[in-house]
């Protein structure tokens, strides 16, 4: 009797364990680029019209940006001059894929939005 309740209750603190850990998770995954992307994504694509080899352009583009941001400037300095710069070299080549990626009236549209 003492072996199945000791079964018992390691089984119930395995199977709490594991449903806090699968909650983290989905938790982070929220925050990750490829998530972020797919929602820029499909707000662009409803605003501007985008078609299906524009859509996986600029979520390439949006993911490049993403992981730029979160490598060198996210958790630094604002004010630093480094991460000044390299703020702006980011924006500049997102802004280089977009322009590459949509017509000029989707581009026209797409700069008054921000």
């Amino acid at each position: 009797m003492k072996n199945v309740l000791k079964i018992a209750l390691f089984s119930l603190a395995m199977v709490l364990g594991m449903n806090t850990m699968s909650a983290q998770a989905l938790k982070q995954n929220q925050n990750s680029a490829e998530v972020i992307a797919k929602q820029e994504t499909a707000e662009l694509s409803s605003q501007l019209g985008l078609n299906g080899d524009q859509q996986r352009a600029v979520y390439r583009a949006i993911v490049v940006k993403e992981n730029n941001f979160r490598k060198n400037i996210a958790g630094k300095d604002a004010k630093s001059a480094d991460v000044i710069a390299a703020k702006e070299k980011n924006q500049l080549l997102f802004e280089e894929s977009m322009k590459k990626v949509l017509t000029a009236d989707q581009f026209k549209k797409w700069k008054t939005m921000q």
